[in-house]
């Protein structure tokens, strides 16, 4: 292993412990479900004129992105485009709310599921992670627990940016959904001028109150828990997750939200899965 490889393990390593001190906090922290609705952007940001493309790629069969996000937060979202128009790019809306079925889905999904167990062993030099080394690090890179996964509280974005002039990218070092060391919005591991674009982008966002999550560059909420903590705002969060009737456009808090989509035992088989399809070769 070359100095380079320990450095890029090592903070990996970091970052993923990181972020799941910081899930813990989430999880701790007080949620008051304020019942607020959802406003489907695509159709608002139609009405109003505004330049944003939307994501149609499946998050798994028969699980179309739902691009709906809380009321209260879809004007904030069509200012960051206009702010975003304004410096000659168009913003893209990868992800916005998920329910608990897309979220448990799309962890569980072979091809995510995989691609995590091989950072694991890259992280571990070889040595077959646990289940419970696999849960902490999938509560991190796909939000288990209900309380913890802002997309399930329809309080963020997943977003990418292209240039309005050739239509090509702003590129951040990496397409999104990257899992690597190179994945934190601050990664050391990222050339200056694509980290540039990261924090020209994020400086976008916040000046309207989206806040980055540490450990993806792509992923921005409000009013939620994270947002609290990141935010050092104190007192109550008045979005969490929950189920939605889309037929009414009403909102009902998740029941127990802390408990997790996929336990450990769960992890457990998807992790014997895993190794019986890479021995057989798929």
């Amino acid at each position: 292993m070359t100095a380079d490889d320990s450095d890029r393990r090592e903070y990996w390593r970091v970052q993923l412990e990181l972020g799941y001190d910081l899930v813990q906090q989430i999880a701790a922290w007080p949620v008051r479900e304020c019942g607020e609705p959802l406003e489907n952007l695509p159709a608002l940001a139609a009405r109003e004129g505004v330049p944003l493309i939307f994501s149609d790629t499946p998050i798994g069969p028969g699980l179309q992105r739902i691009h709906w996000i809380r009321a209260g937060l879809a004007k904030d979202v069509l200012q960051i485009a206009r702010a975003v128009s304004r410096r000659g790019w168009i913003l893209k809306i990868e992800d916005c709310y998920r329910t608990l079925s897309m979220q448990k889905t799309l962890g569980s999904r072979p091809e995510i599921f995989d691609a995590i167990l091989r950072k694991c062993l890259w992280e571990t030099g070889g040595r077959m992670p646990d289940p419970e080394m696999l849960f902490r690090r999938c509560s991190v890179l796909v939000a288990i627990v209900p309380k913890v996964g802002t997309h399930m509280s329809a309080s963020a974005i997943d977003i990418s940016v292209f240039r309005t002039t050739d239509g090509a990218e702003v590129w951040r070092g990496n397409p999104y959904l990257e899992m690597s060391e190179r994945t934190p919005m601050r990664s050391p591991f990222v050339e200056p001028e694509f980290l540039a674009n990261r924090l020209a982008i994020t400086e976008i966002l916040e000046e309207h109150g989206f806040m980055h999550f540490p450990q993806e560059f792509w992923h921005y909420n409000k009013g939620d828990a994270l947002w609290h903590i990141l935010t050092g705002t104190p007192g109550e969060a008045k979005y969490g997750p929950v189920h939605w009737a889309a037929e009414r456009n009403e909102v009902r808090a998740v029941e127990q939200s802390d408990q997790p989509l996929r336990p450990v035992y769960e992890i457990q088989r998807e992790l014997e899965a895993a190794v019986m399809r890479a021995a057989a070769g798929r």
